[in-house]
């Protein structure tokens, strides 16, 4: 049995941290599932928030009332039940069901011990997506009820949970129910109670339960407003009293500006834009002063990011100091190793450069700590490599990371530490409406590169359906013959039974059917790190023709031949999501094309993704995006890359951010320090959620 009191009244103790093994039913073995998901703890378990919902509806009982593609249940009588055939890795067998006075097909891949189940004669309950085909009904892979079971279903809404191999829906689901309904589990409330009666706040432990099992969607919206809210609070918490720490601490450094910064702009062949040229005096007063800079420049892929980054470099440098510069991705690391060394050298700039990621030898790698140590190199790039603690730096003055987000806080701070408070500057992509950049990136100072420079080609945008593939497949043909490289995204890795979505790996494999003689490869998250390298490295090299990928290759690889970015079920992605995917293309001198492919017939769909079609302009689309977002937005259609909480959106919970704001300001002017009686649990949840790593996570 689980021991008593998981949740003790100071969070922190070990109570929280139980291991899932102590619950009933979960051993060493059954526990390995779980891990692959995160799942290690009760704590983790009960914030493995359901991905969605579904409610189970009345069964229809005539063939006149499906719908092609549509999601339903059907009342019918098994009438005949087919062999199984082998087809591929596929063992197959169907049955015709009686629905009123018509028939569906039920087909089931790789089930073969179902169908002893379904006796001629039989009533059940199926459900599934049906398609209709000149008038022929069919469902794969349905699920199936005794009509009394399906009764005890009807109108609940039932978690939907991210599942692996090996962890089904009902061992989630059994385990949660478990947690939830020990009496001696219990998470005692936090905030005060002026707050929770402010905001109209459900008590936190009635959320975490109406979350994962809700009454109604009512109630689960207010609880899962409640979760959001903490995960907000927290983080901003956080934030706020990272951000006083820094205003507080003197960088120590003297720099003033140097000749290099100056000639190099000279010589570039482009005039700066009179945005980069305000940001650029930004950086150098910052540097100049007194202060830590902890600047943000956020920017639209093109805009002229990198460049600034390399000035500020170079100035630091020639100020005596070492600078850092830490991508998300090796191949970024190696582009822009190549790129900073080529420019130095051309413009004879005597600063050595070192790489440093984790796929260098033992022997590289000593090498480019002595150097480092040393002084004898001045600038360094390289990926999470940098912040390990056998890097020791001479005198570091200056950290650069790209796309910063996908370090963390923390992460930063840890870098950041290894200098004597070195100055702090981020690169961002990603765009994010100015209201929400100044509360996320609240412990920086945000610069914002809104303009383009001339001469780009605007990248060359449709939104199309399904029907339109094969036009796709032909224009794709017509690219690579040019000599050109082609992105393709899928929001899965692999097929999943419920989602009737298009995946990475039967895609790719589809693909080389429908276009023989092309060099075809997949990516995505699943794979080894090595092997993921290994593949952008090929496709960077030109060697790979058609890349199949998740969204991994949304920030980390600099593709200039890439000239096609196509987004399958684009629906499933925010705007500001597919913004960044098509920041991809449009890196050469080429015309870029990108193909947003819908699956969803929906209007609303419709007009949101047009949005794409008119506008290139990130910012633009961040607005539109957070605009058009409705309640209904409670699932599928999030944003990855800016914040990874568990269950919260910064767009689509963009009033709720506020309000968490807007709290964490007045917690803070009225006690800086969380030491009154009533902000005690505050306190207490707040070193816990630092303990934690400073993660996004509310329990």
């Amino acid at each position: 049995m689980m021991t008593e009191n998981v949740f003790q009244k100071d969070v922190d103790e070990s109570g929280v941290l139980s291991p899932i093994t102590e619950l009933k039913g979960i051993g060493e073995k059954t526990a390995v599932p779980f891990a692959k998901v995160g799942i290690h703890t009760i704590a983790d378990l009960l914030e493995y928030y359901p991905r969605a919902y579904e409610t189970y509806e009345e069964p229809v009982v005539t063939c006149a009332a499906l719908e092609d593609g549509q999601k339903c249940a059907v009342l019918g009588t098994v009438a005949s039940v087919s062999g199984i055939r082998r087809f591929r890795h596929y063992q197959i067998f169907s049955a015709q069901i009686c629905v009123g006075d018509g028939s569906v097909q039920a087909v089931w891949f790789n089930m073969p011990y179902l169908r002893k189940h379904f006796l001629k004669g039989g009533q059940f309950i199926f459900r599934g997506v049906v398609t209709a085909r000149k008038g022929q009904y069919r469902m794969q892979q349905p699920e199936h009820f005794a009509p009394e079971a399906y009764e005890k279903l009807l109108h609940v809404m039932q978690p939907r949970y991210a599942l692996t191999a090996g962890l089904s829906a009902n061992a989630v689901t059994k385990a949660v129910r478990q947690v939830l309904d020990t009496s001696q589990v219990q998470l005692p409330e936090y905030l005060p109670e002026d707050l929770l009666e402010e905001y109209g706040l459900m008590d936190e432990w009635e959320a975490v339960r109406q979350v994962h099992f809700p009454t109604n969607e009512a109630v689960m919206r207010r609880a899962r407003d409640r979760i959001v809210f903490d995960e907000f609070l927290q983080f901003i918490l956080g934030i706020r009293r990272l951000r006083e720490r820094q205003e507080q601490l003197c960088s120590g450094m003297h720099m003033i500006e140097v000749s290099e910064t100056a000639r190099l702009i000279e010589a570039l062949p482009y005039r700066l834009t009179a945005a980069q040229t305000r940001v650029w005096r930004e950086i150098v007063e910052d540097m100049c002063g007194d202060g830590v800079m902890n600047r943000l420049i956020q920017g639209d892929v093109g805009s002229g990011k990198t460049i600034l980054a390399v000035l500020a470099l170079v100035m630091a440098c020639c100020n005596g100091y070492q600078g850092a510069l830490m991508a998300p991705t090796e191949v970024l690391a190696k582009q822009h190793f190549q790129s900073i060394c080529a420019l130095l050298e051309k413009h004879h700039i005597p600063l050595r450069v070192v790489l440093l990621t984790g796929s260098m030898t033992a022997k590289e790698k000593r090498l480019a700590y002595a150097e480092i140590e040393s002084g004898e190199v001045q600038v360094i790039v390289g990926t999470h490599a940098l912040i390990q603690e056998k890097v020791v730096y001479q005198r570091l003055g200056l950290v650069v990371t790209d796309e910063q987000h996908r370090f963390g806080v923390r992460q930063r701070e840890t870098f950041a530490e290894k200098g004597l408070h070195p100055h702090v500057l981020v690169m961002s992509a990603t765009p994010i409406p100015r209201t929400l950049a100044i509360i996320v990136y609240g412990d920086l100072d945000i610069s914002v590169l809104d303009e383009m420079p001339s001469g780009r080609l605007p990248i060359k945008n449709c939104v199309v359906d399904e029907s339109w593939r094969p036009n796709a497949h032909r224009f794709i043909e017509r690219e690579t013959a040019a000599g050109h490289q082609v992105y393709i995204i899928c929001p899965m890795v692999e097929e999943n039974d419920e989602l009737e979505l298009e995946n990475v790996l039967d895609y790719t494999e589809k693909l080389k059917r429908a276009l023989p003689g092309h060099e075809i490869a997949s990516l995505h998250g699943r794979m080894k790190p090595k092997e993921k390298n290994e593949i952008m490295e090929r496709f960077a090299e030109g060697q790979i023709e058609i890349l199949v990928s998740t969204t991994v290759v949304e920030v980390g690889i600099n593709v200039p031949n890439a000239t096609v970015m196509m987004v399958e079920n684009a629906e499933r992605f925010g705007l500001a999501q597919l913004h960044q995917l098509r920041g991809r293309v449009g890196r050469g001198e080429a015309q870029s094309y990108c193909i947003f492919m819908s699956g969803s017939k929906s209007e609303e769909t419709k007009k949101r993704l047009e949005v794409l079609n008119k506008s290139n302009d990130g910012f633009f689309i961040a607005g539109e995006d957070l605009r058009l977002r409705g309640p209904g937005d409670l699932f599928g259609v999030r944003q990855s890359g800016v914040l990874a909480f568990r269950m919260a959106d910064i767009f689509q919970d963009a009033k709720v951010l506020a309000q968490a704001a807007e709290a964490a300001d007045r917690i803070l002017a009225e006690d800086p320090e969380l030491w009154l009686p009533e902000h005690e649990g505050l306190r207490r949840r707040m070193e816990h959620y630092i303990h934690r790593g400073g993660e996004s996570l509310s329990l």
